[in-house]
């Protein structure tokens, strides 16, 4: 049986703000070449969003305050989410897969009145540990991952206070949380859902690669940046964290691989079953 290419669509929601997140996640897939086919949509500059046509749909971080919109690309955003997951309720094959990085994470447990989102008292700039829990512990994304795994994590903004009667209807869990703190008496972040076999969200940036991530912050100007804003300290502990191929790397190499390797397997049964359907 011959099966044709899947298609996959970047909902790139950076707003044309430099960033090192797109590269890393164009790079992933270049690895599925002659498997998987990329088209980006440029969601917040240009306001424009795929159809239902696409197999695979992944939503990137991006800058600003997840809570805010224009009234346009925010309002159409939330429509194609709603309608992967009402797609979804009411197949039960040819169902649509879908991977939610940070910004857009946020926007939707927002939109799902998941939980609360806060404004974090600091930013989270850098390289962190994060805890799994007895689901995540079982999950196929974090299987070959060590409990904590280390994360690339970038943001002003955490998702808190899980809303547990929304997650339950959903069918949702909480795969990992954020950091252990004894001594700092806050609520630590959700950082990672299953909405469903098909559809994950991650607030770290699983995309973040070791090696370009080094060159990044090693660069003169922003390495003196880096140290002005958050200190020599961190500036440190991320550069051994990225450089220890059992970190950062290793989730890179787990996480959104091991999410599009579930996902053309699951497209392909759905072929099949489908075929089967019709002989």
């Amino acid at each position: 049986m011959s099966y044709r290419m899947h298609k996959v669509a970047i909902l790139d929601m950076y707003d044309g703000t430099p960033n090192q997140g797109m590269r890393a996640i164009k790079e992933i897939l270049d690895e599925y070449q002659g498997v998987l086919q990329y088209t980006v949509y440029d969601v917040r500059g240009g306001a424009t969003l795929p159809d239902m046509d696409y197999d695979i749909f992944i939503s990137t971080g991006g800058p600003g305050n997840p809570l805010e919109g224009d009234g346009v690309w925010d309002t159409n955003y939330f429509k194609l989410i709603d309608r992967i997951f009402t797609y979804n309720r009411n197949s039960k094959i040819n169902k649509k897969y879908l991977f939610l990085i940070c910004h857009s994470f946020q926007m939707v447990a927002n939109h799902l009145g998941l939980g609360q989102i806060t404004k974090r008292q600091s930013m989270s700039f850098g390289t962190f540990p994060v805890h799994m829990t007895p689901q995540g512990i079982n999950d196929p994304l974090l299987k070959n991952l060590e409990d904590p795994f280390y994360v690339a994590d970038f943001r002003y903004y955490q998702l808190i206070e899980p809303n547990e009667e929304k997650l339950n209807a959903l069918g949702a869990e909480i795969l990992a949380l954020e950091k252990i703190r004894p001594h700092i008496d806050l609520e630590r972040a959700i950082m990672m859902i299953r909405y469903s076999n098909e559809i994950i969200g991650t607030q770290y940036h699983p995309e973040g690669d070791a090696q370009g991530m080094l060159e990044h912050f090693q660069v003169a100007e922003r390495k003196e940046a880096i140290i002005a804003e958050h200190g020599e300290d961190k500036f440190q502990q991320m550069i051994r964290d990225l450089s220890h191929p059992g970190k950062i790397q290793k989730t890179h190499d787990e996480v959104i691989p091991g999410f599009l390797n579930q996902a053309i397997e699951g497209l392909i049964d759905q072929l099949e079953q489908t075929s089967s359907t019709k002989s």
